[in-house]
């Protein structure tokens, strides 16, 4: 009998999702709480602070299971690539349905039927989606802010025509605020969204019929189908048992286009066929904005940098020569750039002070990297011994021009290296600057990667251009380095 069962033959079935679901007692899925509302937002009164219908839906279609539903946030432009690596089991966040996701996902049949809508500011001449078609009054385009890679976005990029420049922003709620600030003309949002933050932005208003319309559904991994079906099958209850409506009646999202979903049986057809372009077809197909983001790049790092070291020389000169009183002062701040994030800088820029863009990107880039500059600069003042400031005094020079003359010209030559490094630093650090509605070449990767799949293709070129741009002032630095050293041993200085 033992050796029968010995030399039986074993099954081993690998464990899927739903199973490790089931064993654990939990199910991971991906969501954005930054300007989530009414999705997913925070919500101390929440029994684990968090709240919106989609929460409230995974937690019913997770009792379903017996498991608990446990949010895990991420970029909402993101979500779906974390959901590839498995970070996380589903991602729900007011995702569009689109054959292209339906290619590398799995889908759940549509959870609601979502319109766009338009808002501007309160008192606007803008009234509804077909006055945009018309020349903007003092001339340019209209600018539509829109949720980077949403189908307000899409929408805008097919329909706007000549008239209308698509402003992307990387939350629903920072174009909002632009638009109440009158320093774009309108943003275009998922129904939900706008009805939910209507109230909450008083000086903006919701203008024309909805526009647009399309699906949210939840996305797996291609792999996880037993999940996919157990989620697929409990919105299909909800549904007929009439609780999917209850639900949204209390957060005020039902509406007619809602009767539509008793309609769908099951997950929404694909159409077969190629799913589109790869490898270097997609890269030619996108060369221009990968170059034209390169360029915003290019210009944010050149057009910073060069401030950025005039003010950390002026701060410098200021803490080591200057009274006891500016010295305090410019510490401050020093710290205070240090200490703080160069988004919320960014930030308090361009909402609060309401900079242009480009002004607050470049701005916003040189008051923060001054602080460093201003650093280095310090410690090149003060590599240069006491004796030589002592010398041009007692030559009769002033200790301004002494510093002009002597020791300036030393200390700039001993920070060429550690400046270098700062600039290389900052053409990385521009990709912070999205958040302020610059595309740059990060934002422009992760926008190319979302609406096409090509993630492989366009973030090897995306770092391509990031080595063309900071390789030539790695050879600077290595090539300075290595002059001063020369001349440090010669006793001399370079020519």
């Amino acid at each position: 009998m033992a050796l029968s069962v010995m030399s039986a033959p074993t099954i081993v079935r690998a464990e899927d999702s739903l199973d490790r679901i089931r064993r654990t007692g939990r199910l991971v899925y991906g969501s954005d709480m930054e300007g989530g509302a009414p999705y997913a937002y925070p919500d101390p009164s929440a029994t684990d602070g968090v709240a919106g219908f989609e929460v409230e839906l995974m937690r019913r279609l997770t009792s379903e299971i017996g498991v608990r539903a446990e949010l895990s946030q991420g970029q909402w432009d993101e979500l779906l690539e974390i959901l590839k690596i498995g970070r996380v089991d589903a991602v729900i966040n007011g995702y569009e349905w689109s054959e292209r996701r339906a290619r590398e996902y799995l889908a759940t049949r549509p959870y609601y039927v979502y319109q766009l809508q338009l808002m501007v500011q309160r008192g606007s001449r803008i009234r509804r989606w077909s006055d945009l078609n018309e020349p903007r009054p003092g001339g340019g385009p209209w600018r539509i802010g829109v949720l980077a890679s949403s189908a307000g976005d899409h929408f805008a990029a097919e329909q706007g025509g000549n008239h209308i420049q698509v402003v992307r922003f990387d939350g629903a709620t920072d174009a909002m605020l632009a638009v109440q600030n009158g320093q774009y003309d309108a943003t275009l949002q998922d129904m939900p969204a706008a009805r939910f933050y209507a109230g909450r932005y008083p000086g903006l208003e919701l203008v024309g019929p909805p526009e647009g319309r399309g699906y949210y559904v939840i996305f797996t991994r291609e792999s996880e189908r037993s999940l996919r079906d157990v989620l697929d099958r409990g919105i299909g209850k909800l549904i007929a048992s009439g609780e999917l409506r209850q639900l949204y009646d209390r957060f005020g999202i039902w509406n007619e286009a809602q009767e539509e979903l008793s309609g769908f049986d099951g997950p929404l057809p694909i159409a077969s066929g190629k799913s589109g372009r790869r490898g270097l077809g997609l890269l030619t197909e996108y060369a221009g904005p990968l170059l034209q983001a390169a360029f915003v790049t290019v210009v944010l790092s050149v057009g910073s940098m060069p401030i950025a070291m005039a003010i950390g020389l002026m701060v410098a000169i200021g803490r080591l020569y200057g009274p006891r009183l500016l010295n305090w002062l410019l510490t401050g701040y020093v710290e205070i750039l240090r200490g703080t994030p160069l988004m919320l800088q960014l930030f308090v820029l361009f909402y609060l002070l309401k900079l242009s863009p480009w002004v607050a990107g470049i701005a916003g880039l040189a008051i923060n990297y001054s602080a460093y500059e201003a650093e280095i600069y310090r410690a090149g003042l003060q590599a240069i011994p006491a004796g030589q400031m002592e010398a041009a005094l007692a030559l009769g020079m002033s200790k301004r021009l002494a510093l002009r003359r002597v020791i300036l010209p030393q200390a700039v030559r001993i920070v060429i290296p550690p400046v270098t490094n700062d600039f290389i630093a900052l053409f990385k650090d521009t990709s912070v600057c999205s958040v302020i509605t610059l595309v740059e070449l990060t934002k422009q990767y992760k926008i190319l990667a979302l609406s096409t799949g090509g993630t492989i293709e366009f973030a090897l070129a995306a770092a391509v251009l990031y080595l063309m741009m900071s390789v030539p002032l790695s050879w600077f630095s290595r090539w300075s380095e290595a002059r001063l050293a020369n001349a440090s041993v010669k006793g001399g200085s370079p020519e």
